[in-house]
């Protein structure tokens, strides 16, 4: 038990939140800003819970300043948020907005002037629809070239105020949940070979912006924002720790495991045997660059069980029939720091995301007691304690997320914002949860 000398995180540790531009700004056609694939996709009848849309949502666009100071008064010393590519360049390439890279600069100064560090997500999944319509989006290396491009042009605006970026945002979500299961923007369902292409060109996709970024922003530390599947060890024995450590690696080969070992492991090429990607030469050479950091975003885990003797030494529980509350699984933000760091030793790992959905409203005093995101918080944020007192290299922690926003196809029906938004007049109410947070971030003790 905790005394009142007793920390579970150091003074240093970088505590904040984190939105995503299209889910939160707002703005959808003002000064200039150009459609996303979001803003077709959300067109399509039932696309979106409701038939919502994203013009206004949160209404960040116009709130920030309200944001920024409801952020300083919790102690949040760093927020991540993404860049709309269409809003800074309208058709995905080309001619640039002036305006819109007006509005990130007035965002950082902002948040600069009150002590709070900007964390940048160049592509958190709203891609200009131009490229889409003219190459197929992220079916085609031009729009790989064209990020490039965009990350230059955004990092060389913001120059000095921005001192960390994130490249891209999920890709499992920017990659089978858009092009192959068809839930999210662009809708598509493409073939296995056609979808594994996209993953790869996501991958390069991520290591062409991480050279822009070397080259216009050399101060600034890069590096992902990555959901993998977490295992977890049915039990904390070598041999189950070491199962659930293959397992990761193998199930997540497309994504981290190629970014971080700088090739698609046997298995991997195996199991795709002819739907395998085209890989050119220097393609990894790009992809396997060294980031600075490593961001996870962690809300589940999976258990495995050790099985010697068999084919594979490992079993992966999928599906936990009539219990749906094993989905969220506390341990997995212990594990999966532990699983990152044993594999591939990253100098520097953050939290970049980690939340609970609810359906969050006023009662009659105008309060939000959100305690079931408390208990969550109170659990995960244990469990990754336990991480940094084994000395694994976690320098923070952004919960997902700062605000009630649209949740994509989920439209707004999911609240997980710390702070409750009225969708229809733009009013703030904090939660009960966010004066939980508070209270940890001044004194680093989970209470």
């Amino acid at each position: 038990m905790n005394n009142g000398q007793t920390r579970d995180f150091p003074s240093d540790f970088i505590w904040g939140s984190a939105t995503a531009s299209y889910q939160v700004e707002g703005g959808a056609y003002e000064d200039g800003k150009g459609p996303s694939i979001w803003t077709e996709f959300e067109k399509r009848p039932n696309a979106i819970a409701d038939n919502v849309d994203g013009d206004i949502t949160s209404n960040q666009y116009h709130c920030w300043p309200e944001d920024i100071q409801l952020m300083k008064k919790a102690g949040m010393k760093a927020y991540r948020f993404s860049l709309a590519w269409s809003r800074i360049m309208p058709d995905g390439k080309g001619k640039v907005n002036p305006k819109g890279l007006d509005y990130y600069k007035k965002l950082c100064d902002g948040l600069l002037e009150n002590g709070i560090a900007p964390y940048v997500t160049l592509y958190h999944w709203d891609l200009p629809p131009v490229l889409q319509q003219e190459y197929g989006g992220w079916e085609s290396r031009e729009t790989v070239k064209y990020f490039g491009e965009f990350a230059s042009c955004a990092a060389e605006a913001l120059g000095q105020r921005v001192n960390h970026y994130f490249t891209i945002n999920e890709f499992l979500g920017c990659t089978d949940q858009g092009y192959s299961n068809g839930i999210i923007a662009p809708g598509l369902k493409l073939n296995a070979k056609r979808r594994n292409q996209v993953r790869h060109n996501m991958l390069l996709a991520h290591g062409t912006a991480m050279q822009a970024l070397r080259s216009a922003a050399p101060h600034a530390k890069v590096g992902i924002a990555e959901n993998p599947v977490f295992m977890i060890p049915a039990i904390d024995t070598p041999e189950h720790v070491e199962a659930a450590k293959l397992a990761f690696r193998e199930r997540n080969a497309h994504f981290i495991t190629a970014v971080m070992e700088g090739k698609y492991i046997d298995s991997y090429l195996e199991s795709e045997k002819e739907n395998a990607p085209e890989v050119m030469e220097g393609d990894f050479k790009l992809i396997s660059a060294p980031m600075d950091f490593l961001g996870l975003n962690i809300y589940h885990g999976k258990f495995v069980l050790a099985t010697p003797g068999k084919e594979k030494p490992y079993m992966v529980y999928e599906e936990y029939p009539g219990d749906s509350s094993v989905l969220f699984q506390p341990a997995a933000m212990y594990w999966g720091c532990r699983m990152v760091n044993e594999l591939w030793h990253p100098a520097e790992m953050v939290i970049s995301e980690n939340g609970l959905q609810g359906n969050d409203h006023p009662d009659w005093e105008c309060k939000i007691n959100d305690l079931h995101r408390i208990k969550y918080m109170r659990e995960y944020l244990s469990s990754l304690s336990r991480a940094l007192r084994e000395d694994i290299p976690v320098k923070g922690y952004f919960h997902w997320s700062l605000l009630d926003n649209l949740e994509w196809c989920s439209g707004f029906r999911p609240r997980f914002g710390l702070i409750f938004v009225n969708y229809k007049t733009s009013q703030r109410i904090p939660k009960l949860s966010y004066e939980w947070y508070s209270e940890l971030i001044k004194t680093g003790r989970l209470v």
